[in-house]
């Protein structure tokens, strides 16, 4: 099941191709994954986080360093990498999120604007927003240098997934009875992403102790911060999100994703130079 569980992941948040994802799905259920093999997905996804950051850090450090392209548009590039990779899903989220709960309107009304094709005026401002802080906190990251545009994408990266893992623990309904919300809504035991969180924050504090000694320069003592500040907000908006639509969605999973990654993006970028 942890094979299933991580290759489930990988196919359902990336563009990544992985044969044999198709056999996860539950017998007799047509295309639709397991109860199980979802559960595993959603606890892997702090890991596929890892994999995204790490490959959208080589982006960053390629188009900045030997190509000399400068910290902001490298950190564009790397940031449109991450959207390549995740097919945009989650800024689609973000944006459907945003026009559901600005309607004002009760539940069912918001589920289907937020199921629409289209774009409100708010999803469009709050997506364009996003996009900015996050390539402008990437920005000051890397041009602190000794790595620290790197470390904070990556952080970032795996505290989106972290939050997804967190709205679907057990406890939290989903909106619809169909659906990728439905499928995952109370699938993760607490105790996963207690233990995902503490590894997280364990990761982001060793690195911080033991980055003078291996890129000569200070990472910032703001990194374990940006972590936990992201997890705190995504909490807040996914408590906001049920209580309104009576549950989550995908567009909700995907809303909170970006907008933990923001929020770790910004404070990771903050403190004195390294």
């Amino acid at each position: 099941m942890r094979e299933k569980g991580l290759r489930l992941s990988v196919t359902l948040l990336t563009v990544i191709p992985w044969r044999g994802a198709a056999d996860d799905a539950a017998p007799g259920s047509g295309s639709a994954p397991s109860r199980a093999a979802a559960a595993a997905a959603m606890a892997w996804a702090p890991a596929v986080g890892l994999l995204l950051g790490a490959v959208a850090s080589g982006v960053l450090l390629l188009a900045d360093h030997p190509l000399g392209a400068g910290a902001l548009t490298a950190s564009v590039l790397a940031i449109g990498s991450l959207a390549l990779l995740t097919r945009g899903l989650h800024l689609d989220g973000l944006a459907d999120l945003a026009d559901g709960l600005a309607s004002g309107k009760p539940a069912p009304a918001a589920l289907d604007i937020m199921r629409r094709s289209d774009i409100g005026a708010l999803g469009a401002v709050t997506l364009v927003l996003t996009l900015l802080l996050q390539v402008a906190a990437l920005s000051q990251a890397e041009s602190a240098g000794h790595g620290r545009g790197p470390a904070a994408l990556i952080a970032a990266a795996v505290t989106a997934r972290l939050a997804i893992t967190w709205a679907c623990r057990r406890g939290v309904p989903a909106a619809r009875p169909d659906g990728l919300g439905a499928l995952v809504a109370g699938s993760v035991r607490p105790a996963v992403a207690v233990a995902a969180s503490a590894v997280t924050l364990a990761a982001a504090a060793a690195a911080v102790a033991i980055w003078p000694a291996v890129a000569g320069g200070a990472l910032g003592w703001t990194l374990p911060l940006a972590v936990a500040a992201g997890l705190a907000v995504a909490f807040v908006v996914q408590r906001h999100a049920v209580r309104r639509l009576g549950g989550i969605t995908g567009d909700v999973l995907g809303a909170l994703a970006e907008i933990a990654m923001t929020v770790t993006l910004v404070i990771a970028a903050m403190g004195p130079p390294a």
